[in-house]
């Protein structure tokens, strides 16, 4: 993307030259500029439309889709010619190949996706956790990794495969998911802290079944757990939200998270 951003800059200078000179290099400044056109579209679940980082765009409805995105965060430093946003809270992996590649096409040139929690369980393994105990919380942490073993690379497969048909030149960068949290930190109360590495455990298993995926597509992969290491929950500078009131916002990450986690991952990849 920067090299695109370099091009357009040069055929601009290359097209003002141009103008002086008669015109002499017009016409390959406008082929230039032609070429350095950015088309982006950001797909994928709550963790990319933003639930939890605040300022949600009323229009987006229950897919509350947040100002304060990461989406959002890089198509205001970048200017695209054009930005579609269509990630949405509660997001599966076949709502991603239903109802959210409309504005894909040959000229997209970025695409950016997190996927794969929701197919995992997790707001269910989380539910779990919090409410029932060690036990529970470590049987259904089981289910879920056997989840991510065996069904979730198909799924994944799935999607990325109808991503790159839908954009056959696009960058495409796939996101994973933060570790939840810091062990041996800060927190005195909730669930356990055997529970809490199983959570963490089964975090580090979706990255890397989800980073083995894209790679095999030919995809670039964002692993976000190095950005958020020193910032989970019971870090005492988290930039994810443990329980929340109202709930939908528990376990997603802030504002901060957006802006110190994830945005600067996918800017070092685009």
């Amino acid at each position: 993307m920067r090299l695109r951003r370099f091009t357009k800059a040069a055929a601009t200078a290359a097209l003002a030259l141009g103008i002086t000179l008669g015109g002499t290099l017009s016409g390959s400044a406008h082929a230039a500029g032609t070429q350095a056109a950015e088309h982006y579209v950001a797909l994928g679940d709550s963790y990319s439309s933003g639930v939890g980082a605040g300022s949600y765009d009323p229009a987006s409805g229950d897919c509350r889709r947040s100002t304060r995105a990461y989406p959002e965060l890089w198509a205001t430093a970048h200017s695209p010619d054009s930005f579609s946003f269509t990630a949405c809270s509660g997001a599966r992996t076949t709502d991603v190949i239903n109802s959210q590649l409309g504005p894909l096409d040959a000229q997209t040139t970025l695409v950016t996706i997190s996927i794969g929690g929701n197919d995992a369980g997790f707001a269910d393994t989380m539910m779990t956790c919090v409410l029932q105990g060690t036990s529970a919380c470590l049987a259904r942490v089981a289910q879920a990794n056997e989840y991510i073993d065996s069904t979730l690379p198909g799924r994944l497969d799935a999607v990325y495969r109808a991503i790159r048909q839908k954009a056959p030149n696009a960058h495409v960068v796939v996101l994973g998911y933060p570790r939840m949290y810091q062990l041996n930190g800060s927190c005195w109360l909730g669930i356990s802290e055997q529970s809490r590495a199983a959570i963490n455990g089964a975090a580090d298993n979706l990255s890397e079944e989800t980073a083995k995926r894209a790679a095999d597509h030919g995809f670039s992969y964002g692993d976000v757990r190095p950005a958020f290491s020193g910032h989970e929950i019971c870090s005492g500078d988290s930039w994810l939200h443990s329980v929340t009131w109202p709930v939908n916002d528990s376990y997603h990450p802030k504002a901060s998270g957006h802006s110190g986690g994830y945005y600067p991952v996918l800017n070092g990849l685009t």
